[in-house]
């Protein structure tokens, strides 16, 4: 059965305040005519469908036609809610749009459910795990530890024991949008960076022949049965050296992976990261490559030039960040607040301020409060946007 695994297309974002809703309209191109033209059986979609719980009304129009174009040509569609998504909304309709081949799993209560498929060798069950925010879905996976791994390895036991009652030889995908250990992450998945959001082993998966994963932007192979496909498209400058592609996986007869083939995305303007003295930027013939692409420029002039992002787009009207950091300036006094910040969760960055102003790093019983805090937000919030 061939495969076609996608993810994190977040529909409706921008780049740095550039509209990319042309670049993601062809990027849903190519997948329609990739599908078409590679004979896939199942496309997968791997949660984060929209790149915010109230998307924006042409993104809606994009999603909806794609639906359309999918169910036309009559292969069979699986999408999960990422984190990004309202589950909710997204859910709408699930069940008529079920009918047309488009199968939405967002309620995590249904993740034993798979959708069923069958090709020359057999059946192969799909099993669809939407993002499992801890604290909403403990009561529900009756796990006693409120963390990532506990309800994801809870969701998975429901999924093995489905599969157990199913007829020998019965081969099984799982989706699931979730951070894995081993995966790289990058900056554009803010809610990995900040979030407060722990990684699983890739062991979770065990017992199911392939795992589509979604979240992390980079593809990327964890082991040769669970990857991530990646965003079609770039969302931050940190991604400048991504191969934007999706997975096409060829599943055996007995559940092997037969083939695991790359399918470049379109890209709709390289993105490059320049570094250096304005003169030299502006004077060196090796940047000429770079004249057309999306830049972010940081300076290390000793003093701060006038006007450098006139004079940078006069070279590169396609800049969209400039950043200072001077040469000979120690790094923590040269780094921004921002930098300083990068990459560390909301329980660091909380842990660092009762450190600066007791004098003393918080215990065990205060950093416990500390994330009991935290989670009690992300859940508060994840239940005012149902409702909303």
């Amino acid at each position: 059965m061939r495969i076609l695994h996608t993810s994190d297309w977040h529909l409706g974002r921008a780049f740095h305040r550039v509209n990319l809703l042309g670049a993601q309209a062809a990027f849903l191109d190519h997948l329609v005519a990739t599908v078409r033209e590679r004979e896939v059986d199942a496309v997968l979609v791997a949660g984060d469908i929209y790149d915010r719980a109230v998307p924006p009304l042409p993104a809606v129009e994009l999603y909806d036609r794609a639906l359309h174009r999918l169910a036309e040509l009559g292969v069979p569609t699986v999408m999960i809610s990422g984190n990004h998504d309202s589950a909710r909304r997204l859910g709408v309709g699930a069940g008529l749009i079920d009918r047309a081949g488009i199968h939405l799993r967002t309620d995590p209560a249904g993740c034993a459910e798979p959708v069923v498929l069958a090709d020359v060798h057999g059946e192969v069950a799909l099993y669809g795990l939407p993002y499992l925010e801890p604290a909403l879905v403990k009561e529900e996976f009756g796990t006693r530890k409120v963390s990532h791994e506990a309800v994801l390895g809870a969701a998975m036991d429901r999924i093995r024991a489905d599969l157990a009652t199913r007829a020998p030889g019965t081969r099984s995908v799982v989706l699931a949008h979730a951070f894995v250990t081993g995966g790289q992450a990058s900056d554009s998945e803010r809610d990995i960076a900040v979030g407060g959001v722990e990684a699983v082993p890739a062991s979770v998966f065990d017992g199911v022949d392939y795992a589509a994963l979604g979240h992390l932007h980079g593809c990327q192979t964890i082991n040769e049965r669970v990857r991530y496909s990646g965003s079609p498209l770039a969302y931050s400058f940190s991604e400048a050296d991504h191969r934007k592609t999706m997975w096409l996986i060829d599943l055996g007869a007995a559940g092997e992976i037969a083939g695991a083939e790359r399918i470049d995305t379109p890209v709709p303007r390289a993105l490059a990261r320049l570094r250096g003295r304005l003169a030299d930027l502006l004077e060196e013939p090796a940047y000429a490559a770079h004249e057309d692409a999306w830049v972010e420029a940081t300076l290390t002039d000793p003093v701060r030039p006038d006007d450098p992002m006139a004079r940078l787009a006069a070279r590169f009207p396609h800049t969209l960040t400039l950043a200072f950091d001077p040469e000979g300036r120690t790094e923590e006094a040269g780094a921004s607040y921002a930098q300083r910040l990068r990459g560390r969760s909301d329980q660091e960055i909380a842990e660092d301020f009762v450190a600066h102003v007791r004098g003393g790093h918080a215990d065990d019983a205060e950093r416990a409060v500390l994330q009991s805090a935290f989670d009690a937000v992300r859940a508060d919030d994840s239940r005012q946007e149902t409702h909303r």
